[in-house]
């Protein structure tokens, strides 16, 4: 009994490290997750084009990064002209570092024309460390492209 006592203070403990956002600097020329080139990568200003009248597109955008998850590094937003871009990692499957934010990358993905519910739009400002008064402040769900990530390249 004492050993099973022991082992969920060791568990939760490892789970608690394992949601932590990779340490260190996203560097020129780092990939994360599957390995992916800026060859055949397009402006985030043309994703739109890209999109005209499909439910989705696979596709590779180059962009600057606005903001990293500071929770565990599992989502990124890159600006665009009408706003933030929200990327996942396909799958939770790799993470990204804070220092990522303000970098110039290459998101290798699937891009998708979706709507985000509002439950969900406060999630990802909790997720950011936005104040109580802007996550209650959202009231609409928001009709917006996004992508699910295979691989980041930071240009």
């Amino acid at each position: 009994m004492k050993k099973i006592f022991l082992l969920i203070p060791a568990l939760l403990f490892g789970f608690i490290l394992m949601a932590q956002p990779p340490e260190g600097d996203a560097n020129t020329g780092m990939v994360f997750g599957k390995k992916t080139t800026a060859k055949d990568a397009i402006p985030v200003a043309e994703l739109p084009a890209k999109l005209n009248g499909k439910e989705s597109v696979e596709v590779k955008v180059s962009g600057k990064v606005k903001e990293v998850c500071k929770a565990e590094g599992c989502w990124l937003k890159m600006e665009t002209a009408d706003g933030a871009m929200m990327i996942k990692m396909k799958d939770h499957s790799f993470l990204v570092p804070l220092s990522m934010n303000g970098k110039t990358i290459v998101v290798d993905g699937i891009a998708t024309l979706k709507e985000t519910s509002v439950d969900m739009l406060k999630h990802y400002a909790e997720d950011a460390g936005k104040s109580k008064a802007e996550i209650d402040a959202i009231t609409q769900p928001k009709k917006e492209i996004t992508m699910q990530a295979k691989g980041i390249l930071v240009l």
